[in-house]
């Protein structure tokens, strides 16, 4: 699974909050790491200007092999509380996604015996 990092000018994008960011969600997500070809996430300062409470978002896409991308959003005071949240409810997104395809899957159909 490739890892793509993306940030905003306002959140320092620095190669150690990448990595740092990148091994919690590999952490998170690595039991789809066969069934994912790609993982962006991207880091942005949603209150540029003003500092506050959850004024940072994590945004995660996933893109499952022959699939559509699956992407959620999380808020946090610090890029890691985002990206953690959004490592979290990714997990239950992909959870949900292969679960059912999973589930929806057909057995062979058993050759008639007369």
């Amino acid at each position: 699974m490739q890892v793509q990092f993306n940030s905003d000018s306002s959140v320092m994008g620095t190669d150690n909050v990448a990595s740092r960011i990148e091994a919690r969600v590999r952490d998170k997500l690595g039991r789809f790491e066969e069934r994912l070809t790609r993982l962006e996430v991207h880091l942005h300062n949603d209150h540029r200007h003003t500092h506050g409470h959850d004024d940072k978002a994590c945004t995660l896409e996933a893109r499952p092999r022959g699939g559509r991308a699956i992407g959620v959003t999380e808020h946090g005071s610090t890029v890691d509380d985002a990206a953690r949240r959004a490592a979290i409810t990714l997990a239950q997104r992909l959870d949900r996604h292969f679960g059912k395809s999973d589930r929806h899957g057909h057995d062979p159909r058993p050759d008639k015996v007369m």
